[in-house]
């Protein structure tokens, strides 16, 4: 058994305090864009206009991460305390949320650059995985997101939440969500897949709603919420919609 009793701050310059979730975000955008610009772009067009759509990137993961968050997992929290929902350096979001903000950030720069979306979805379905994975270590540090409880040899015991050995479930969601579907679909770029816009895209929501569904089932459930239809959480209802969103999406993506 392991023992997490992680400070969330990661440093602090004078009263500012630098997190660990913070700096997840950082590190995965910039090592994302990185990748993004010396490896997967070979367009000079879309090489050009990448850099500007990364401002709307951050925009709507941000926005659609928190307002996923506050309206999905704890609307009546954040009805009665409205100004908590700024605090995003609190935790608090939602990978669905932001998902749906990136595609309509994405829509938004390609109308106003006249460029299909996909393009850009697809960069992102390609370099998301390394930021998923600096997220979910962020999130196992932060002591949140913790898996249910198990007497596995490599069990953790969050005690900043309590005695409870607990499955590592973000370490898991880091694994599979971060490495291996970072793999898989560099497998899929490597035979060209990125010639047809919206595949790439298309794979990574069913690869990655394959994992996040059954890494569910080793999770603790928001306990706000609980368990739903079937004795499902609501991250396995909403992975269940995003499959079928990216079944349908490859299968017209010839």
């Amino acid at each position: 058994m392991f023992i997490n009793n992680f400070d969330p701050v990661a440093f602090q310059i004078f009263s500012l305090e630098i997190r660990w979730y913070s700096l997840a975000y950082i590190i995965g955008i910039a090592l994302g864009w990185l990748y993004c610009k010396k490896r997967l772009i070979k367009d000079p067009h879309i090489l050009q206009l990448f850099d500007d759509f990364i401002t709307y990137l951050i925009i709507g993961m941000i926005l659609g991460g928190r307002l996923g968050y506050t309206l999905f997992y704890n609307l009546k929290y954040y009805f009665d305390n409205p100004i908590e929902i700024l605090m995003v350096w609190n935790g608090g979001m939602s990978f669905h949320g932001a998902l749906i903000g990136v595609i309509i950030a994405s829509l938004l720069f390609s109308k106003k650059h006249n460029t299909n979306s996909f393009i850009f979805l697809d960069l992102v379905a390609l370099s998301a995985p390394i930021g998923i994975f600096f997220g979910r270590i962020a999130n196992f540090i932060n002591s949140e997101l913790y898996g249910r409880a198990t007497d596995l040899p490599w069990s953790v015991q969050f005690v900043l939440i309590d005695n409870i050995k607990r499955h590592p479930s973000q370490l898991y969601e880091a694994f599979f969500e971060g490495i291996i579907l970072f793999f898989i679909l560099g497998y899929f770029f490597k035979k060209d897949y990125l010639e047809v816009p919206g595949k790439i895209s298309a794979l990574f929501l069913i690869f990655y709603s394959l994992f996040r569904f059954f890494i569910e089932f080793f999770r603790s459930p928001d306990p706000q919420i609980g368990y739903l239809v079937l004795n499902l959480t609501l991250g396995q209802l909403t992975s269940i919609l995003f499959f079928m969103t990216g079944s349908y999406l490859l299968s017209i993506k010839k």
